[in-house]
């Protein structure tokens, strides 16, 4: 009997309540599956035509994904009739896919990206992006394998990124992150064997280097809060990153996502758009002040507060990426006008709101409680986080030496 493949959503259902796409071999009524490496919902599946409804967000990359591995399955299968080799369907199975260990890095990578696109983490997606391109570009072929992705590859890379591309000490751990997610991937994909991985105590390190993280004191925030002679963007850059300090330094994505319907009973309920978690904060009274200051434009209580989503389709991820990008950009840029206006040394940005409130709040808040207001998953990051602001104990050590 002849053999035959046909692409097939198997009916396993994972964690995430996602199915995972296989092309099934059949031979003599016997099958055989190999799995394509993708998960979607069952809702998304055309049973009939055998392939991506059009209402998932990657159709059209996804079926043309498909179509590509069945046409190359197929066409090794007519070359085995071709031999006259009688095989069974798992014999057939491991013949197609004997060659599956010179899958190149760039495929599995760029599965990879498909997967965060998926999960509309674009931020993640245009940084990882970028560094999956920083090893194609180093290795200078589109054909990398993960054979070639050892130790003394991984070593060359590192040089590459320090002399070629000056980039922070930070910046190559996180390049060596993407690369050592998708090995892992290409491990459970059988590309290539874990006694090559190149990662490890005894190999190439993973290891953050620390950051002095710099925020500012109760007189910088009060010179800022009290400054007069500010233009109307510089007005709302201010606003922006006071709102943000106030509310125990909330990201800048999270600031503009604020609707007039999540301020009700005097307390803001949001979803934060890191990792998704719930926070409910009583609004400061300061804070109050600065939501006056944007109440003749409400149009609605569905209506954002801040302005810079206001014409943003909110049911395009990449726009609303887009234009959150763009404003956090322009506030930077206002808000060093305003630090050099006030005489202000440090580097103010968005972010530094967030570096502030820890400074200031320092050993005075318990540690459970910030971790509640950071929304860290682990006490251990708080506990990390906040010892770039907690002084006093060491300060008083130096003192109880030095002191005679």
């Amino acid at each position: 009997m002849a053999s035959n493949a046909k692409i097939v959503l198997r009916k396993k259902e994972n964690k995430e309540g996602l199915y995972p796409l296989a092309i099934r071999i059949t031979k003599n009524r016997r099958s055989n599956y190999h799995y394509i490496g993708h998960y979607i919902e069952l809702k998304h599946w055309d049973e009939k035509n055998i392939r991506i409804r059009k209402s998932h967000p990657n159709a059209n990359r996804l079926n043309n994904l498909l179509a590509s591995k069945l046409s190359e399955v197929n066409k090794n299968l007519i070359d085995l009739q071709s031999e006259k080799k009688d095989l069974s369907a798992n014999q057939i199975k491991r013949e197609i896919y004997a060659s599956i260990e010179n899958t190149p890095f760039l495929e599995v990578a760029e599965d990879y990206l498909l997967e965060i696109e998926r999960n509309k983490k674009l931020s993640r997606l245009s940084s990882d992006k970028a560094r999956i391109g920083h090893v194609i570009k180093f290795a200078k072929s589109n054909q990398l394998t993960f054979h070639e992705i050892d130790e003394p590859f991984l070593k060359r890379f590192k040089l590459y990124l320090r002399t070629h591309r000056s980039i922070s000490e930070r910046s190559i751990v996180n390049n060596l992150v993407v690369i050592r997610t998708i090995y892992n991937r290409a491990i459970k994909m059988g590309i290539v064997d874990q006694k090559l991985y190149p990662f490890g105590s005894d190999k190439i390190q993973i290891k953050f280097p620390e950051t002095q993280k710099v925020g500012l004191t109760i007189e910088e925030i009060q010179t800022i809060e009290s400054m007069k002679d500010l233009s109307e963007p510089e007005i709302h850059s201010r606003n922006a990153w006071l709102f943000s300090f106030y509310l125990a330094g909330i990201r800048v994505a999270d600031v503009l996502k604020i609707r007039w319907s999540d301020i009700y009973d005097g307390r803001l309920h949001y979803r934060m758009n890191k990792n998704s978690k719930l926070l409910s904060l009583k609004i400061p009274e300061k804070a109050e002040l600065i939501l006056a200051h944007y109440l003749d434009d409400k149009q609605s209580d569905n209506d954002f507060i801040f302005p810079e989503l206001k014409r943003a389709n909110t049911r395009n991820a990449q726009d609303v990426y887009a234009k959150t990008k763009t404003a956090n950009k322009k506030f930077n840029h206002f808000l060093k006008q305003i630090a050099q206006k006030a005489g202000i040394h440090k580097k103010l940005t968005m972010h530094i709101a967030r570096h502030s409130f820890g400074n200031i709040s320092g050993d005075k808040i318990p540690i459970q409680m910030l971790q509640k207001l950071y929304r860290h998953s682990s006490i251990t990051t708080t506990i990390m986080y906040q010892s770039n602001f907690i002084h006093k104990d060491t300060d008083e050590a130096l003192e109880s030496v030095l002191n005679f």
